[in-house]
């Protein structure tokens, strides 16, 4: 699938990145997150399954050597025909032995298995490459969406405050009753424990991105106020179905896993078959004397034949094992099945929040420029006594929480069209870039 924009500035050439960007951020995390770095030292040790089932169909050599001595004490019973006496004597040897197999299905079977492990090791490490850019995105947007929220808390704040003393100031001059007073000291109140409650959710997402990155940002790069946000390309959702029931790393797995279970039948039924080796050693072994002889003597022997076996009985274990083989590979045909639903579902969840989202964040955008007019209208017919101070504390919270929605739902369809991407199998370190290009300068 051809790689596409995924947002669209209007009007605004990309600016130089800050240090903390996004881009630097997922650099930080994938050099400190620890649920990446043991998915990538899994994949090594999952690579090492290809040369062991290698060593399976190669020769094995083998050298062992022996050095002993012993010391012999004999007191005859009958010294006139057999003398006491004593001797100390040493042996020592060794063998050089080569064992090349020449007929084990088996094997060969394993040394398949070995090569769909890999293949599964490195599907398993993709997946975790795309789950941690997914994080570390969600986390990084989580963070300027608490920023928002505090910062438009605050401003809140302020506006209230400012209303408040209006109101006190038309009470005193009998303008306006004490109940505009204390509605705008309980709406004062309640920005204060809003504020608070803030500044503690912008604490706890910027420890969530500690987690991931190791390293506390002081400020993060926001997204550009004009941002303008493209519908997911191609444009059809069956299309990011399919690609995500044939190439998602999810099925990628399951399909190893599968073909493993399917092998795993096939190596248990060659337990009833025969197996030939080709077997070949050398042997040199010298001793200074035995416990009959003085005279010492040195041998050397090599051998060459093949070696066959063939097993006629196993007290049922083998069928037993086929049995279990099988059944395991209708539980990995189920699972496998399952992973492609699940990601199928993954992809068209995400691409309606891709689709919805857009259309949402243009409904806010336009509820922000009517809430903008319904707070200068409020407070104009406030001035002239046609409104009451409630109505320009209603449009100005209706304001403020226009700005915080339009702001997350913005965040989550970015997040959301990187979700749907790697429910395709298809998200890569390179579609960081092109969100950054959508943070301010």
């Amino acid at each position: 699938m051809k790689r596409h924009v995924m947002i669209v500035l209007l009007g605004v050439t990309p600016g130089i990145a800050l240090a903390q960007d996004l881009v630097q951020v997922y650099r930080d995390a994938l050099s400190y997150d620890a649920q990446y770095a043991a998915a990538r030292f899994a994949a090594e040790a999952g690579r090492e399954k290809l040369p062991q089932g290698r060593a399976l169909i190669l020769p094995t050599i083998n050298l062992s050597a022996t050095n002993s001595r012993s010391s012999i004490d004999v007191d005859s019973r009958s010294p006139t025909i057999s003398p006491s006496f004593s001797r100390d004597t040493r042996s020592y040897g060794s063998t050089l032995s080569l064992s090349q197999p020449l007929y084990r299905p088996q094997n060969m079977i394993s040394y398949d298995q070995a090569e769909l492990q890999v293949r599964q090791a490195d599907a398993v490490l993709g997946q975790a490459g795309q789950d941690l850019i997914v994080r570390v995105s969600q986390a990084y947007f989580d963070v300027l969406s608490a920023e928002n929220s505090l910062e438009l808390v605050t401003a809140q704040k302020a506006a209230i405050s400012e209303q408040l003393e209006q109101a006190k100031r038309n009470f005193e001059v009998g303008t306006a009753t004490i109940t505009d007073t204390h509605e705008a000291q309980s709406r004062y109140d309640l920005s204060i424990a809003q504020e608070i409650a803030a500044r503690n959710d912008l604490e706890n997402k910027r420890r969530a991105l500690q987690q991931v990155t190791g390293k506390e940002y002081a400020r993060l790069t926001p997204l550009r106020g004009d941002v303008r946000l493209s519908p997911p390309n191609p444009t059809v959702m069956q299309t990011w179905v399919d690609l995500a029931e044939k190439q998602s790393y999810g099925v990628q797995v399951q399909q190893a896993v599968s073909a493993i279970a399917a092998l795993e039948v096939q190596r248990q039924r060659t337990g009833h078959l025969p197996t030939v080796d080709l077997v070949a050693s050398y042997a040199f072994n010298a001793q200074s004397g035995t416990a009959t002889t003085a005279l010492g003597s040195d041998s050397r022997v090599g051998t060459l034949g093949i070696q066959a076996a063939l097993p006629l009985y196993q007290g049922g274990a083998v069928e037993s094992r086929v049995r279990e083989a099988s059944a395991n590979n209708e539980k990995a045909k189920q699972d496998l099945e399952n992973a492609r639903r699940s990601a199928a579902l993954a992809a068209r969840q995400s691409y309606v929040s891709v689709v919805n989202g857009i259309a949402q964040v243009r409904a806010f955008e336009q509820a922000l420029v009517s809430s903008q007019s319904a707070v200068e209208s409020n407070r104009l017919g406030y001035e002239v006594g046609v409104r009451i101070n409630i109505d320009v504390l209603n449009a100005q919270q209706q304001l403020f929480s226009t700005r915080r929605d339009l702001a997350l739902a913005r965040y989550n369809t970015i997040t959301n069209h990187l979700r749907l991407k790697a429910a395709a199998g298809s998200l890569k370190a390179e579609d960081l870039e092109e969100v950054n290009r959508a943070l301010a300068p």
